[in-house]
């Protein structure tokens, strides 16, 4: 399902770069999914990246293959999209990005994610207990690392 990345696919700005300025620009954006939304007819994917948010857009303008990789995108998915920069119908007053979308022409789904089991935002309501056994998941244990052969590549503190 990933896909890989050619020559023809360079960034040419960061989420949060943005604005009223860029309207009627063709851009390269890429990031991870933060939220989709499917309206039927419609579609709309936050994409999120080290600067900030910026609303992805899909529409009846939108050809049917990338229309099935944005109905397909989930939370955490890493996306390439290109697409024209156009001011947004609903603004959104609470982020930099708000008054523009990215219409887009070409989708690649470059990782796909399973859904954490917590939302990945600032100030997250999640308890603790959740996101330390989700830490956990991801270290392994020495008994598992000897399991492997791993052994002799774990630093011990031994001299």
């Amino acid at each position: 399902m990933a896909e890989l990345l050619t020559n023809l696919d360079k960034r040419t700005c960061l989420c949060a770069e943005l604005s009223a300025a860029h309207v009627g620009e063709t851009v390269c954006v890429m990031g991870w999914a933060q939220k989709q939304r499917d309206l039927g007819a419609l579609i709309f994917i936050d994409l999120r990246d080290r600067t900030g948010i910026v609303q992805l857009a899909f529409d009846e303008g939108t050809a049917a293959d990338v229309m099935e990789k944005a109905k397909s995108a989930r939370s955490e998915f890493v996306l390439a999209a290109t697409g024209v920069v156009r001011e947004r119908d609903s603004k959104n007053p609470n982020i930099p990005t708000g008054a523009v979308e990215v219409f887009v022409t070409e989708l690649k789904i470059l990782s796909a994610a399973q859904t954490p089991p917590f939302e990945i935002v600032d100030g997250c309501k999640t308890a603790e207990e959740i996101k330390n056994a989700s830490e956990r998941d991801h270290w392994m244990t020495a008994e598992e690392a000897k399991e492997f052969g791993l052994v002799d590549k774990i630093i011990t503190g031994k001299k």
